[in-house]
């Protein structure tokens, strides 16, 4: 015989989340599906510092001071730190509505547009929301179904509403939010200050051998380990990656210290949404670039929405075929049941327990079970006991 068996299945929920992101760990990392240019950026600065401490570093030890390689140790992991905490992290990404909630939210809106004529376009989902005596509009997402907080956007590559939205980087394959801002600003900082500090020693090897052993002959050197590979081709390949990151990097880290000065974003500059026409005024800057810089790197970081490792719990009914097992001691129930068996059976309680004898009535008996003094014809009319005018009495 067939046996249906229920077994319950452990899902997390950044297993059913919606959007294109992608979850390692047990959905402790959280990543854009479009990693591609990650790699490539760990590939750069992996591949630039190990050239740099493998070859440049020994030799400035030894002839100025063992600091540099320390430093620089301490800068690359900082780096290193800061980008994989940038990568790896919720930026800020705001659930969707439940269907109950959209279908509310829905009616809401008919109720307050009323219904639009066919051909004609519906007007614009749009709340107002003040903000230090300042009109903020907040804007309806289709795909998410919800009124997005002040400052939120809907990244098109990941297809999640972030709140806070900055950007999204293809460089830290994620998205750049509320919740990773600081590292990302913390990252391209730390990684300025180590190009630059890469690019101005490699410099600096190079004139203190050219100094000892002239410039030609500084060229043509090769490593002890490397006979084939000159020293040249190492340091000018160092030099060339650490000049062209240096116009991108420290560019992008001037820029970003510009916008944490004034409490904006880089969505919001893009857009003009405080120096367009209307000239409105940052309703979210201090007016002050301590206490700017002080909100977005130093404020209090707010906890994941998400609730990414959390438990959905789905039954699965399985088939399995085979005999019930019985005891030693069990006897199959008999096929067949007289009528007190019958009876008895089903004067039994709720609890399980049989009531007490006073509550049993007797099972009646028919005629031709009854003894030879007690049957009567057809028509006799039974006699009483002789007691029972007794027992009225």
């Amino acid at each position: 015989m067939s046996v249906m068996v229920a077994r319950k299945k452990v899902v997390r929920k950044w297993e059913k989340l919606p959007g294109r992101n992608t979850f390692c760990c047990d959905g402790r990392i959280m990543m854009a599906r479009q990693k591609g240019i990650f790699y490539l950026t760990l590939f750069l600065i992996l591949g630039t510092c190990a050239l740099f401490f493998a070859f440049e570093c020994r030799y400035l030890a030894v002839q100025l001071s063992p600091a540099i390689p320390v430093f620089a140790a301490v800068l690359f992991l900082f780096a290193m730190a800061t980008l994989l905490r940038t990568s790896f992290s919720d930026p800020g990404v705001i659930p969707r509505a439940l269907p109950d909630e959209a279908a509310f939210i829905e009616m809401e809106i008919e109720a307050t547009n009323g219904t639009v004529p066919q051909g004609q376009r519906p007007p614009p989902r749009i709340k107002n929301f003040q903000i230090n005596n300042q009109i903020v509009k907040l804007k309806y997402c289709y795909t998410c179904k919800i009124f997005r907080p002040p400052r939120a956007s809907h990244c098109s590559i990941c297809d999640n509403c972030v709140e806070r939205f900055d950007h999204h980087c293809p460089w830290v394959g994620n998205c750049v939010g509320k919740r990773n801002y600081r590292y990302f600003y913390l990252f391209i900082l730390s990684l300025s200050l180590l190009t630059i500090y890469i690019f101005t020693f490699n410099i600096v090897y190079v004139a203190l051998k050219s100094l000892k052993i002239g410039f030609l002959n500084t060229l043509k050197e090769t490593p002890g380990t490397y006979p084939s590979m000159s020293l040249t081709v190492l340091t000018v390949l160092e030099v060339l990656i650490c000049f062209f990151t240096l116009w991108s990097v420290v560019g992008l880290t001037g820029f970003h210290t510009f916008l944490v000065a004034l409490n904006q974003t880089t969505n919001e500059d893009i857009k003009g949404s405080w120096t367009g026409k209307n000239r409105v005024q940052n309703p979210y800057s201090h007016g002050n670039i301590v206490k700017n810089c002080c909100e977005v790197l130093c404020g209090p970081l707010p906890p994941s929405v998400l609730d990414r490792r959390g438990i959905l719990q789905q039954e699965e009914s399985t088939a399995q075929e085979g005999s019930c097992p019985r005891g030693p001691g069990t006897q199959e129930p008999p096929t067949t049941q007289g009528p007190g068996q019958a009876q008895e059976g089903g004067m039994k309680q709720q609890d399980g327990s049989i009531p007490p004898p006073s509550a049993v009535p007797a099972p009646s008996l028919s005629d031709a079970e009854m003894p030879e003094e007690k049957q009567r014809t057809p028509g006799e009319l039974p006699v009483p006991p002789p007691d029972a005018g007794r027992a009225e009495h």
